[in-house]
């Protein structure tokens, strides 16, 4: 056997063009999607309105990207399959300013390294279009409309071993038809066609602006929405819109309704990019944490516009990735859009078809557009006295050993719930005897018209279980325990948030081993740690001691609250943890607090709760993520009897 130390090295060469383009195409081009993404990203830059995709055996055998854009200059075509050539940028100060999809300028270099690559090209100013074939350089005249034709043959065809990867020609398809989708869903002023063994299997038109007399239609990116995701995206999911200084998050959110057991529906956009980034992610899972539980998956389309010099899209070859200069500010901004989004009530609104209220607010939607009055009381999270139904629930019980551990959430704060509630929301969060519920003085006990609230009128219960009520469009159907558990939750989250987190200082400070990451983050973040009633010094460059936790968490691991707080503040806002936990216990406290089942309501007992759930934010479900309410349609009433048949 031959020493391997005794053979004689290589020597250092430099590799041949061919072969380091075939491994740069190893980054850029992984399967026919890759090429499908690439040359959709040039189409959309040359300000095309139409673009039509064409597949043979899901792009391996063929792929053909057809625009109506600007055209490529006869004399740039030779230069365009060159590495490193590109049109979009020139200087360092382009690249940091970056606004085009592509810019690298190694797409058709890499398609072309591993594929049979012809461009067909016409502008304005010529008489004729040109084709140039990548194999043999050859310039020649054909005939071709304004724009360019990207044709790609034998996908892989001089690299065999990788072709041999490839899925079978329908999986290959479905990655080529997302390709699509991501960039329809953010360009509805732009028609994609996708044809596949010449049939004709996805379209989507383009849309234009609504006018003022379409005041009543959707906006162009709904409807480009409702086209690509269904029209059930639409239904079940409300706006989002939020500024957060320069950053402005926009799209849809999905209700808990709709959340799927995969992450399949979950779209983000920077500047119209579509990216995959757990910073984003994180923040857009957070925001459901306290409506969605178990392992569902909520389904979303954000759009986050910001500065480009912010955001850093040179990251990866597929431009997939991003790294944002400041991570905690994009976490915050797009964490509590989708809070937002979700925190307000859906009652009363008309889910089961689309209506006026249903624009996109890059449109014509504004927060302004709504009763400020309104507007405000529901982000506060409370009415005025004189709009607040007013209301207690019986058997209100805050003993127990899980709650006396809580005894000091209540001490030094007291005063100020006192101060910052109505007179009877102390009864339910303070009172150990809570008398009867029942409708104070001043709140009319008479039915109103149905037609005028969201959940209408009580017509009685069901079974000591479920509310009946009649509004505008039927029967409306309350789980009563469930929603009288969201509003009292709620409530008792707003009264804690108007008190300072009291911290509960440990006899013997618990000390731990922390890496650097944790050290740093522990100097650098005291602030927020106090405010979140966490006190961590510094023992040793290795070393971390816990010296106060949260009063309400008094009882928990030190050193594991401190290790999931500081990976948070290292990661993302690092006010989750807390959240987390504290809400934990209110909504155990909740849960006791709420009405029970075959618990008999009167007529304006039932009208009451449902009052406070028009106004209570997140009433559509309840602290464990199941649904409040459900609508049932007179529609829906009549199909049950054939009436009309």
């Amino acid at each position: 056997m031959v020493n391997p130390s005794t053979q004689p090295k290589r020597p250092i060469v430099e590799l041949p063009d061919e072969l380091i383009s075939q491994i740069a195409a190893g980054e850029v081009v992984e399967r026919p999607s890759s090429v499908v993404r690439e040359l959709v990203d040039n189409a959309l830059d040359a300000d095309a309105s139409n673009i039509t995709v064409r597949l043979v055996a899901g792009g391996v055998r063929s792929i053909s990207v057809e625009d109506d854009g600007l055209g490529i200059d006869p004399k740039d075509l030779s230069k365009a399959i060159k590495r490193h050539a590109t049109s979009k940028i020139e200087s360092l100060t382009d690249l940091e300013n970056v606004s085009t999809m592509g810019f690298r300028g190694e797409a058709l270099a890499a398609i072309a390294s591993v594929s049979e690559l012809s461009i067909l090209s016409k502008t304005h100013f010529e008489e004729h279009a040109w084709e140039l074939v990548s194999r043999t350089g050859e310039l020649r005249p054909v005939a071709r409309s304004v724009g360019t034709t990207v044709l790609v043959n034998e996908l892989f065809f001089s690299t065999p071993a990788r072709r041999k990867f490839l899925k079978t020609d329908s999986t290959e398809f479905a990655h080529c038809v997302e390709a699509v989708r991501r960039h329809a869903l953010t360009r509805p002023g732009v028609g994609f066609q996708i044809w596949h063994e010449g049939k004709l299997t996805h379209q989507w038109r383009a849309q234009s602006t609504p006018t003022s007399d379409q005041s009543n239609s959707l906006s162009s990116l709904d409807r480009r929405l409702a086209d690509v995701l269904g029209e059930d995206f639409i239904k079940e999911s409300v706006l989002v819109d939020y500024k957060h200084g320069a950053i402005w998050v926009k799209g849809r959110a999905g209700i808990p309704d709709a959340a799927r057991s995969k992450a399949d529906h979950q779209f983000a956009y920077v500047n119209g990019r579509f990216i995959r980034d757990k910073v984003i992610t994180h923040a857009a899972k957070s925001a459901y944490s306290d409506i969605l539980h178990g392992g569902r998956q909520p389904v979303y389309a954000l759009y986050v516009d910001m500065d480009p010099t912010r955001v850093d899209v040179n990251v990866h070859p597929t431009k997939i990735e991003v790294r944002f200069r400041d991570s905690r500010e994009v976490h915050q901004a797009v964490l509590h859009s989708v809070q937002q989004a979700l925190a307000r009530p859906r009652v009363g609104q008309n889910t089961s078809s689309f209506s006026s209220s249903n624009t996109y607010p890059g449109d014509s939607y504004s927060e302004s557009n709504l009763d400020s009055s309104f507007s405000d009381q529901l982000r506060v999270g409370t009415l005025s006295q004189q709009n607040q139904p007013q209301w207690t629930q019986p058997s209100m019980n805050w003993g127990g050993s899980r709650v006396k551990d809580l005894g000091q959430l209540w001490t030094k704060s007291t005063a100020s719930f006192e101060s910052n509630s109505p007179s009877n929301d102390s009864a339910l969060t303070q009172n150990s005897d809570v008398r009867d519920l029942s409708v104070q003085e001043g709140i009319s006990q008479e039915p109103n018209n149905p037609a005028l609230e969201p959940l209408g009128q009580a017509l009685g219960q069901l079974q000591g279980i479920y509310i009946l009520a009649e509004n505008a469009q039927g029967l409306i159907i309350v789980d009563m325990h469930a929603a009288h558990e969201r509003v009292v939750y709620e409530r008792l989250k707003n009264q804690l948030d108007q008190a300072q987190i009291q911290s509960q200082p440990l006899l013997i400070p618990a000390s731990f081993a922390a890496t650097e990451a944790e050290v740093a983050t522990a100097e650098a973040c005291q602030e927020s740690l106090t405010q979140l009633g966490l006190e961590i010094s510094t023992l040793s460059p290795k070393t971390l001691a816990v010296r106060s936790v949260p009063a309400t968490l008094a009882q928990a691991d030190a050193v594991g609250l401190a290790r999931s707080v500081l990976e948070e503040l290292s990661e993302h806002a690092g006010t989750q943890v807390i959240e987390r936990a504290r809400n934990e216990l209110l909504s155990t406290m909740a849960c006791h607090a709420a009405v029970r089942a075959n618990r008999r309501l009167t007529v304006p007992e039932m009208n009451a709760l449902l009052r406070q759930m028009e106004v209570t934010e997140r009433s559509d479900q309840c602290n464990h993520g199941r649904p409040t309410w459900r609508q049932v349609t007179i529609k829906e009433l009549d199909s049950l009897f054939l009436r009309g048949r």
